[in-house]
């Protein structure tokens, strides 16, 4: 009995350690994604661009402009790919601040925010 005891838990480390490990492999990170309001469209952004509701960009308080982020609804499973060329969101429970254009390619807009898993695309 105390062998078999011994052998589950020894297993159970072995797979807790090999999940932690490709969590860190992948780099991804959970948070929450908004969208900009109809309003923002046309407005300069901050990388100086002219903000366009219908492109597949996204703002993020830290990433440098231009990079591309893979996001993905941690619900539905559906994914995105974004780049950023504005800063926010200036709510700390959310990362990203999406175009309606890709926040609705993953989620309902009438929800406003979603749940999302992200990740730099090298």
């Amino acid at each position: 009995m105390m062998k078999r005891v011994f052998l589950v838990i020894i297993m159970m480390i072995s797979t807790l350690g090999i999940y932690s490990f490709k969590s860190y492999a992948t780099d991804a990170k959970t948070s929450f994604a908004s969208f900009y309001h109809d309003k923002f469209n046309g407005r300069k952004t901050a990388s100086g661009e002219i903000f366009n509701n219908n492109d597949l960009t996204a703002a993020n308080r830290n990433l440098p402009f231009g990079t591309e982020v893979k996001i993905t609804n941690l619900i539905s499973g559906k994914s995105v790919v974004v780049r950023v060329n504005d800063r926010g969101p200036y709510h700390s429970s959310r990362a990203f601040d999406l175009s309606k254009a890709a926040f609705k390619s993953i989620a309902d807009a009438r929800h406003g925010t979603v749940a999302i898993e992200y990740e730099i695309i090298d």
